[in-house]
């Protein structure tokens, strides 16, 4: 048997672990999570040619592309929203960067003002309880006991068929499933 230095095998498990642990610490950033842009992405290079006065709506499409949403009330206010969010497990996103630019325009298409917010401008609303109260649906425990006592028939809404007619099994000549002959058999 050759000596352990002159076998090729050690030499290749040293080779075959470094590859193995470099593999796996590359793998690690697989776990992180990958950011994902959302919106117009809206960089400041973009809105920095405009000024107010000057600038009309087609310098704004050129510029920056179509609007993410218009004002709800006015077609002439322009809201571009961009947004980095990284995915967590079990909630919501994680915002990252979150930028809004609010353009607003007069009559004549020219640009009046221009806003920029960032994600410390946002205001956080919160829930308000886990039940949305409705007024006038309470009932005691006798209204759900006796509520539904008459409403079903089984017949009803049949219409003029052979079977329990228009009023029901009690109406005068419908034996209930003969089609009204009553027990006879023809």
């Amino acid at each position: 048997m050759p000596p352990a230095s002159t076998r090729p095998f050690p030499r290749f498990r040293t080779l075959l672990i470094a590859g193995g642990l470099g593999l796996s610490l590359g793998g690690c950033s697989m776990f992180s999570p990958i950011p994902q842009p959302r919106g117009s992405l809206v960089e400041a290079d973009d809105y920095k040619t405009l000024t107010p006065g000057t600038s009309n709506k087609n310098d704004v499409l050129d510029a920056m592309g179509s609007p993410t949403s218009h004002a709800t009330f006015d077609d002439n206010t322009w809201i571009y929203i961009s947004m980095v969010t990284t995915p967590r497990p079990l909630s919501f996103p994680g915002i990252r960067k979150q930028d809004v630019v609010v353009l607003k325009f007069d009559q004549g298409g020219t640009l009046t003002s221009l806003k920029t917010f960032n994600k410390h401008d946002a205001h956080y609303v919160g829930m308000e309880g886990d039940t949305t109260p409705t007024p006038g649906t309470k009932i005691n425990i006798m209204q759900q006991i006796l509520g539904n006592v008459g409403r079903y028939n089984p017949m009803s809404g049949m219409g003029n068929s052979a079977f329990g007619g228009s009023t029901g099994p009690m109406n005068a000549n419908a034996g209930p499933g003969h089609g009204g002959t009553g027990n006879s058999i023809p």
